[in-house]
């Protein structure tokens, strides 16, 4: 299962899980979170949203 590689790849996970549940509105997602909710199941989502953030960094750098 895929694992969030920075802080705002869990978040913007955490956010589409939240729409993929109706607990939130697919309208109100932005940005990679939009992708993530018409591309990865929910148990992805989930896998994704609770990474252990303790040693991520804020955003992944690109190579």
């Amino acid at each position: 299962m895929p694992k969030a590689k920075s802080k705002a790849q869990q978040q913007a996970a955490g956010a589409a899980l939240s729409a993929k549940r109706g607990e939130t509105e697919k309208s109100d997602l932005q940005g990679a979170s939009v992708e993530m909710y018409e591309t990865m199941s929910e148990e992805e989502l989930k896998d994704m949203a609770s990474t252990s953030h303790d040693d991520l960094p804020e955003t992944a750098c690109e190579d």
